[in-house]
Order: structure tokens, then C-alpha cells, then sequence
């Protein structure tokens, strides 16, 4: 049994390398261009508890080398420290605009990140702040001075709606190191970046930490309002503006660095809280990613030392297809092609942390995230 289910895992290996879109090449970047003109943007940065990081994340917004107007608005949503005392004094460079803007507490049924949002847009119109452009982006994130530039050019050239970028998450820890590339590798698993940015293709995602939205498309979409509950909110916007017909674009970027640290038990709780919700709430789905997460990253392994001759050789080409498939990550982020050795047991960390979302909502547990309770 164990032979046929190597040559099970090769077969799959070659499918998802031949036919899942490419989505292991990393080949989908931010273009290095400046726009053909310069419109006036306002980015708004939710923000709760992010005293340690505000000041360098606006400080890398109010810097932007940028010919046009930039406004960004803060919203402290709730913070427990001194975020917004922290903000107030990040210094303002000229056609610039910096504003610091406390939200209310979320209503009934909105997420706290995307109630802030919608409190910094309200905001905005209420300072005459009417731009066709919104940049949305996380308090964590610091931006090379050419990012804007480079997502309106982005968004010009392939006349997109919604430029998004899967922003570098920290790795300066060994666990980030390990967890890291294989965290956006199943992102891209599931949301092939080539797959996203064509318009003809339903499959669409964004990356939250940074999106550039044209403020017309994100009406016709049903605004901010129209995700208010959504867990997954970016790709949920994403979802929402591609169906009013309007292109999307996802793509990877060294101009927008995450500088948030996680150990082991922050990326559990942050898998755990969206993991079932990625999967619908569905059992089925639950269980066939199980069963594929197996074939892919155990029966290799297993099939090494319990399996006869054909098998061993299935089992080892079944590897070589981790490795060829996670190396264009690890060089993404610098990282050793050694490092293909540890994506089987990242998976397998990965559909334990899947497995206990689904066991969490079976149970009706809630995942405390930023200080607040959700719904697992």
C-alpha cells in the first residue's frame, strides 16, 4: 500500500508543478515603474497596540518619494498603550499630511480591523480628503520610499482596481525562518498569484498588510461595509471588487517589510483563527486537505523506510518535488535550499494548527487576536 501511495504523492507532485498556475515560482513582482501621473492618496493605518512599531511604519509612509499629495490617517482603534501619542509626533515632510484619528469601538458584528478602516475613510471625507485612491495598509509594515509610486504604476499598467502586496514577514527569529516560506508558500498554494491577476480567472485574494484600491471600485463593491464580518477581510475584498468585473493584482515585493516578530504561539493562534474559515467551514474541505497535506508531506517520508525498492524511489521523487517547488521561496528570502528539509514537518505543524480551527469552531471557542475575542 505504501508503494502506490508514493507513486500517488509523485503523481500529485506533478500536477501541482506542471499544472497549479506556476504558483511555486515566485515570478509575480511589483513592477519597478513610476506612474504617468500623480494623484492625490490617502492611506489609512488601523492601529491597536502598536507603540512599538507606529513610528517607524508612518515615518516610512510620510517619506514616500511621491510627486503627489499623500495623507496618511492613523486610526487608534482602542489602543491600550501610547500608539496614538506615539504617532503625534512622527515629523510631517512637505505635501505631506498626518493624522491621528481615534475609532470608535467596532459596531455589533464588524471585525475590529475593518470597522478602524472604515472610521479612518469616514474620517477622511470629513477633512475633505476625496481622493481616487486608497491605500490601506498595517501598522506593522514599513514601505521603501518607492512603494506608492510603484503601486499606481503597477495599477496603471495592468489597469487594476486593487494592487496588493504579500509584504516580506520578518525572519530574524529561527521559528519565523522555518515557518515563514512555508506560510506564503500555502498562500500561493491556494491563491496562485498568476491565477489572481487574470481577468478571466474567478480566483482572487489580496494581501492585507498593503492594498491600493480605487476608491470608485471600492463603492462598486459594496465598500467596506460588504466585509464587515469577514475574518479573511483582504481576500474578501479582493473577492468582491474582481466580481464587479474589475481587475485585481497580487504580487510579492522586497519594498514592504513586516516587522512583526512571532514565536511558535503567535503563528498558532493566528493559523487557528482563520484556518476552517479559509476552508468554509466545510468538513469535506477539512478533510481532503488533510488527505492531501498527507500525501504530499508524509507518504514521502514515510515511504523511505517502510516501503520496498519502487517505493523508496517514489518516496525520494516525491522530495525532490518539495524541493524544487519551496526553493524559489527560500531564495526569495534568502534562505538555504537546505531548508527544503524542513517544509514536510512545517506542513504537518501546519494541519495540526488546521485541524485545531476546526475542532475550535466545532466547539464554539473564540481565539483571542490584538486583545479581542473572535470566533474560531
Amino acid at each position: 500500500m505504501i508503494d502506490l501511495l508514493a507513486g500517488l504523492a509523485v503523481v500529485a507532485w506533478l500536477g501541482l508543478l506542471v499544472g497549479r498556475d506556476g504558483f511555486w515560482r515566485c515570478d509575480r513582482v511589483l513592477d519597478e515603474a513610476t506612474p504617468p501621473t500623480s494623484p492625490n492618496v490617502v492611506a489609512v493605518v488601523p492601529a491597536r497596540d502598536e507603540a512599538a512599531l507606529i513610528e517607524t511604519s508612518l515615518a516610512s509612509l510620510l517619506a514616500q518619494d511621491y510627486a503627489g499629495r499623500l495623507d496618511v490617517v492613523v486610526v487608534d482603534d482602542g489602543s491600550r498603550d501610547d500608539t496614538a501619542a506615539r504617532a503625534a509626533v512622527v515629523a510631517v515632510p512637505p505635501n505631506r499630511g498626518r493624522h491621528v484619528h481615534a475609532a470608535p469601538p467596532p459596531p455589533a458584528g464588524w471585525s475590529g480591523k475593518v470597522a478602524a478602516q472604515r472610521a479612518g475613510l469616514a474620517f477622511a471625507e470629513t477633512q475633505g480628503l476625496d481622493t481616487p485612491w486608497l491605500w490601506l495598509t498595517d501598522a506593522d509594515i514599513v514601505h521603501a520610499p518607492d512603494t506608492l509610486a510603484r503601486l499606481l504604476a503597477a495599477a496603471e499598467r495592468h489597469d487594476a482596481a486593487l494592487v496588493s502586496v504579500m509584504a516580506d514577514l520578518n525572519t530574524a527569529r529561527a521559528v519565523e525562518r522555518w515557518l515563514v516560506p512555508a506560510f506564503v508558500y500555502f498562500f500561493q498554494l491556494l491563491y496562485p498569484f498568476r491565477a489572481v491577476n487574470d481577468p478571466a480567472r474567478a480566483v482572487a485574494a489580496a494581501a492585507g498588510g498593503c492594498m491600493l484600491v480605487e476608491r470608485g471600485a471600492l463603492a462598486g463593491a459594496g465598500g467596506l461595509e460588504a466585509i464587515r464580518d469577514r475574518l479573511i477581510d483582504d481576500v474578501a475584498l479582493a473577492a468582491r471588487v474582481k466580481a464587479t468585473g474589475a481587475p485585481i493584482r497580487l504580487v510579492l515585493s522586497h519594498a514592504c517589510h513586516s516587522r512583526r516578530a512571532y514565536d511558535l504561539g503567535a503563528f498558532w493562534t493566528m493559523v487557528r483563527r482563520t484556518a476552517f474559515t479559509e476552508l468554509r467551514h466545510s468538513w469535506w474541505r477539512l478533510a481532503g486537505a488533510i488527505a492531501g497535506l498527507a500525501l504530499l508531506f508524509v507518504v514521502p517520508v514515510l515511504a523511505l523506510v517502510a516501503a520496498g525498492p519502487a517505493g523508496r524511489t517514489a518516496g525520494l521523487a516525491a522530495l525532490a518535488g518539495t524541493a524544487v517547488s519551496i526553493r524559489p521561496m527560500l531564495r526569495w528570502y534568502g534562505l538555504g535550499t537546505w531548508r527544503a528539509l524542513l517544509l514536510p514537518p512545517a506542513a504537518w505543524l501546519y494541519a495540526a494548527m488546521t485541524l485545531h480551527s476546526a475542532l475550535a469552531h466545532a466547539r464554539g471557542r473564540t481565539a483571542r487576536w490584538r486583545g479581542r475575542l473572535y470566533r474560531s
